[in-house]
């Protein structure tokens, strides 16, 4: 009788792991997440149906929002469907940008000259990519490399940390964050699972979006995609760009007060630097 035992195969990898050889494709370009998240931002703000819909999906599975499909699933590649990390920050950013107010949109604000008589088109990040990419697949500017000389190099990627560390600078205003509650919350994101994360980052962006802080949804996006990966790099990124935007901004206002102090002295002494009579 056979004793030979079956030594099982390798196991098959799940679905939501992202292969390290095909990692690259599947991370969209600056270019591809800018239009895909100004698309999203326009239909958004057009159109009350698309808004309630996207907006549905916060905090949702990727299972649970079958009514966002529609407005999300032709943006991704035949390899992205293969990966849930990469699909789930896709419906994740949609849903977000869809949860802001109606006036914080990107194309609300393209639409201001519009409003005041001006004749010509607004530009911007709002309306290059958004008016160029429909829902559909296949229009070329669903191409990363129509969509990265276009608007991926005229607007420079800015992180999470960057987002929070511009809450702290509006603390002179009522909407600002305070610098703990700011370092805490960001602290917090840093140290999460991809589960983890994209439970927090729905309170940390109405956080955020409460104080009127712009929010790079194109690079949020792409550090979802990669956030199982390398959530070592981005979370480093996150907490440099803070703490370096509020140094900057700490030398600035030191600056100022001392130019403040140095023309109050003027003021006060007219004649200090005069000559003697």
């Amino acid at each position: 009788m056979s004793t030979t035992s079956t030594i099982p195969g390798p196991a098959k990898p799940a679905d939501d792991t992202v292969g390290t050889t095909k990692e690259p494709s599947l991370i969209p370009s600056l270019g591809r997440a800018r239009a895909f998240t100004a698309r999203i931002d326009k239909r958004s703000h057009e159109d009350p149906g698309v808004r309630a819909a996207l907006r549905r999906g916060v905090g949702k599975d990727l299972d649970a929002v079958p009514f966002m499909h529609r407005y999300v699933a032709s943006w991704l590649t035949e390899d992205q469907t293969r990966s849930r990390d990469v699909q789930r920050a896709f419906y994740t950013v949609a849903s977000l940008i869809a949860a802001q107010r109606r006036d914080q949109y990107a194309a609300a604000k393209a639409e201001t000259p519009k409003k005041s008589g001006a004749e010509e088109q607004p530009t911007g990040e709002g309306t290059t990519a958004a008016d160029a990419a429909p829902d559909t697949p296949g229009h070329p500017a669903d191409r990363p490399e129509d969509t990265e000389a276009g608007t991926a190099k005229r607007v420079p990627p800015r992180s999470l940390g960057h987002a929070f560390a511009d809450g702290v600078t509006k603390g002179g205003q009522s909407a600002g964050l305070r610098e703990t509650s700011a370092e805490t919350r960001l602290n917090l994101l840093s140290r999460q699972s991809v589960d983890g994360l994209h439970r927090h980052l729905p309170g940390a962006v109405r956080q955020l979006r409460g104080c009127d802080v712009e929010i790079d949804w194109a690079q949020l996006l792409i550090d979802l995609c990669q956030w199982r990966r390398r959530s070592g790099a981005v979370k480093r990124t996150w907490l440099q760009d803070y703490h370096r935007a509020l140094q900057k901004d700490g030398e600035r206002r030191a600056r100022e007060h001392d130019d403040d102090q140095a023309e109050s002295t003027d003021t006060d002494n007219p004649d200090s630097t005069g000559p003697e009579a």
